[in-house]
């Protein structure tokens, strides 16, 4: 099948990024226009899984950073050494152990001396965010060589924890701040114990699910259909953590080893983060891979990149069952690449869960189900692994793997980052732009403000309308508790109530309840939702 009919949708064609049928590659990459000097490309890739067992332990987060650095500078190929070039170092938040400088310690342990050492903060879109962010400096000629790292030991500290053992790593900060999350818990968000992503990006299916019409279960089935093909990739990913592909069945089946988790996801449908992963990524301008010596089939430019931000807490979501931000990076990054989607040859779509892909082939108007097509060159979070805030690294770094044996190729990645809350999206192609491709505005923030934020109503008694929904399932597979997101009936705002009752419970699993009544009773902090 043609490549534009491999990606259109059944009903429609895409809305966005569309550009022109012709061709976008040369015969060479290089005879019709001349590369700016400060394209940013990507000249060195490495990524690292470390499959233990038992007692094994990995190295600690911070050896694996260095390692996989080394790696990835001599990927390379350069006749210079690339890694004494970095002017910036930027390390992505390690989840596994809270070094005291980061960045400063893993530059000593490689003995470079870089201009600018960060640490970055948390979620899924930050590796991109940091390359984008350096390709901004180096397109306006302010940076040349850079570097992202990330790490994480989380099997290793998972495997000691049951051992009754922790982790004797160097450098602990005698005073860790915890978590850097940019925005506080909201209120009755605590209440109601809304913290879990997979309950979250659940209920954000359930939004879609009612929104197309679906019946439960068969949205379930097609869950299992959307991902089984990732399997398949990550079966034959050499750094996947689970390398085993299965059946769709398989994925969504209820069973004493894949018991639900957050309704409609199983065990196996969920991003897996207890793994020992590690990746890197080195980036330089068009003219310092030159100097360095980085032959042209090593270069990987990025060719557009957006970041945008919708609302921050779940309820506030005025539509729960798409994303405009995610419409707005993916169609300004492609933008900025002068292609299509249907120009677009290989795609690692963000896949922490089934809504995140799913919302991402609704923006790009392209159908998920089709069978001929991978959304992924890794394997997908739940099957190649999904190590906290790092995995775009390893995407990237496959994503340019991928690119360098298909010259003159297209490839889109996206992180999604919180709850369904930071998108971002970059397209890298092995040939350069005439000019640059990217603009530093565009990198830095959203193309267009964030959709107005719902009202949430922290306590509320009174008839309300399910607008999404999720049940919580306990290690032995039991209903334990339901979360419902709701309408108001005094106008554009939105509640959160707990399900407790049984009979209520099974019936937000056996029938489509958005658009269902039911009655909040306030009780303290939290509100009851009952049956009409």
């Amino acid at each position: 099948m043609p490549k534009k009919d491999r990606w259109l949708s059944k009903r429609s064609a895409s809305p966005i990024g569309r550009a022109s049928d012709q061709s976008h590659r040369s015969s060479d990459g290089f005879d019709s226009v001349s590369t700016n000097p400060h394209s940013p490309c990507i000249i060195g890739v490495a990524q690292r899984t470390w499959h233990l067992s038992g007692e094994e332990q990995s190295p600690e987060p911070l050896l694996m950073s260095a390692e996989v650095l080394r790696l990835a500078a001599a990927d390379a190929n350069a006749t210079a050494d690339p890694l004494a070039a970095v002017q910036s170092l930027d390390v992505v938040y390690c989840m596994s152990w809270p070094y005291d400088e980061p960045a400063a310690r893993l530059a000593a342990e490689l003995g470079i001396t870089p201009q600018r050492l960060a640490y970055s903060g948390i979620g899924g879109t930050v590796p991109q965010q940091l390359l984008s962010s350096a390709a901004a400096q180096i397109s306006a000629g302010q940076l040349e060589v850079a570097a992202v790292v990330g790490a994480e030991a989380l099997d290793t500290k998972r495997r000691l924890k049951r051992a009754g053992e922790r982790p004797n790593w160097s450098h602990r900060d005698p005073n860790p701040l915890g978590i850097p999350f940019e925005a506080p818990f909201h209120e009755s968000e605590i209440a109601h114990e809304v913290f879990q992503a997979w309950l979250t990006f659940a209920t954000r299916d359930i939004a879609r699910r009612a929104r197309l019409g679906v019946q439960p279960e068969q949205y379930r089935r097609q869950i299992g259909e959307l991902l089984a093909p990732m399997t398949q990739i990550a079966a034959t990913n050499p750094n996947a953590w689970f390398p085993q592909a299965r059946t769709a069945a398989e994925l969504v089946d209820v069973t004493s080893e894949n018991r639900l988790v957050g309704y409609p996801y199983t065990k196996r449908t969920v991003a897996f983060m207890d793994v020992d992963m590690s990746a890197a990524v080195i980036i330089a301008s068009h003219e310092a891979a030159d100097r360095l010596g980085v032959p042209q089939d090593r270069r990987v430019y990025l060719r557009g990149s957006c970041y945008a931000t919708d609302a921050v807490y779940l309820a506030e979501h005025p539509d729960l069952s798409r994303s405009e931000a995610m419409t707005q990076s993916f169609g300004s990054a492609l933008h900025q690449a002068g292609v299509s989607i249907e120009q677009v040859d290989h795609c690692d779509l963000y896949s922490c869960f089934a809504s995140s892909v799913h919302f991402a082939a609704d923006a790009l108007g392209i159908d998920p189900l089709l069978a001929d097509r991978s959304l992924t060159v890794t394997g997908g979070l739940p099957y190649a692994g999904g190590p906290a805030s790092n995995y775009l690294s390893h995407s990237i770094a496959a994503m340019v793997d991928v690119l360098r044996t298909d010259p003159g190729s297209f490839g889109l990645v996206s992180g999604v980052g919180m709850h369904m809350t930071k998108h971002i999206a970059a397209v890298y192609c092995s040939e350069p732009a005439g000019r640059s491709a990217v603009a530093a505005p565009a990198l830095a923030k959203e193309p267009l403000p964030a959709p107005a934020a719902l009202p949430i109503v922290d306590s509320y008694s009174g008839p309300a309308t399910i607008a999404t929904y999720s049940v919580v399932h306990g290690r032995d597979g039991s209903a334990q508790w339901g979360l419902v997101v709701v309408d108001l009936p005094q106008g554009a705002s939105r509640a959160y109530g707990r399900v407790e009752d049984p009979e209520l419970l099974a019936r937000l699993e056996a029938e489509e309840m958005v658009g269902s009544g039911v009655v909040l009773t306030a009780q303290g902090k939290r509100n009851l939702a009952q049956s009409e």
